[in-house]
């Protein structure tokens, strides 16, 4: 038996769209020890993946820091990797690469380039095709990169969500990181306000926060979906969106949940990316795409809305 490592440190959206290929990648390797690279965050979800034999963090300390080098390169000669599956394909994991994986059969983008092709014109097609391809590469059979299963990811939540609201519900995600403030959409505040007024007496609006958004949350003055008090974990997330009717997103990770749960909503889109680059908007998730999100009036989102639910 060997070790295999797959690197994805993030983030949850990313995670979500690897969890097929983690699964192929297990499948093509039954009788190996498949582990995962992440960051903290993530740990305590991933570690009940079934298609993971173990997990290792990497908190991404600064590169400088040569005593958390020794500490990495300590933890991975413990494994003996024969192969490396690098999902994230980022300079961290190049780096990473180069000082501690010489000679080990290694999988990226750059492996993954037909002759002469070049990565900026690889990078353009769907994160899920880049992946579906970067494992046929490695002789990877791929049957469940492009179609992420989530259910060993979700468990019965009707009691917390019985706490707050009854009855059908339309989950909103108005936030989205810090670091990229780019797709934020701002007028959420006015678009709850015309959801109560056109769907009110079908549906309730939600907004189920991160643990450093529920304070920010109330302003919108709308259901808030807590678990006493605190926010809802991963798996609890999941489950929330699983039974939602409908559910509206800046482009953040439950858009990316939503659309492999197959369920039906819209992510609103600026010049930060596309709908097909990051392969949303396919399925029941639509997208609306737009050069300056500030552009995209609340009339438009909910004439999209009206459409998909009357």
């Amino acid at each position: 038996m060997s070790n295999i490592l797959i690197i994805k440190h993030g983030s949850l959206g990313d995670l979500i769209q690897a969890n097929g290929a983690m699964k192929d990648i297990k499948e093509s390797f039954p009788n190996d020890k498949v582990l995962l690279l992440t960051t903290p965050p993530y740990v305590n979800f991933m570690s009940n993946c079934p298609y993971l034999n173990g997990i290792l963090i990497d908190k991404r300390l600064p590169r400088w820091n040569i005593f958390y080098l020794f500490k990495l390169k300590k933890m991975f000669s413990r494994f003996n990797f024969k192969k490396v599956f690098d999902l994230q394909n980022s300079s961290r994991t190049n780096f990473y690469r180069s000082i501690f994986f010489k000679g080990v059969d290694w999988s990226n983008t750059e492996t993954s380039l037909e002759y002469g092709q070049k990565k900026t014109e690889f990078d353009k097609e769907p994160v899920l095709k880049r992946m579906k391809i970067q494992l046929e590469k490695s002789n990877v059979k791929v049957n469940y990169t492009e179609n992420i299963d989530l259910s060993w990811a979700s468990k019965n939540i009707q009691s917390i969500i019985n706490q707050h609201i009854e009855g059908k519900y339309i989950a909103i995600f108005p936030f989205c990181s810090i670091k990229h403030k780019k797709k934020l959409w701002p007028y959420f505040f006015e678009l709850i306000n015309k959801l109560k007024i056109n769907f009110g007496n079908k549906y309730s609006i939600v907004i189920t926060p991160g643990p450093k958004e529920i304070e920010a949350s109330k302003k919108f003055n709308t259901n808030i979906i807590l678990n006493n008090g605190n926010s809802l974990n991963l798996v609890e997330l999941i489950s929330f969106i699983k039974e939602a009717s409908y559910i509206i997103s800046n482009d953040t990770g439950p858009a990316h949940i939503a659309s492999h749960l197959n369920k039906k909503g819209l992510v609103l889109f600026g010049s930060h990316t596309s709908s097909k680059k990051v392969s949303l908007g396919e399925k029941n998730m639509k997208s609306l795409e737009v050069k300056n999100l500030k552009d995209l009036k609340v009339e438009t989102v909910i004439d999209k809305v009206k459409s998909d639910l009357n």
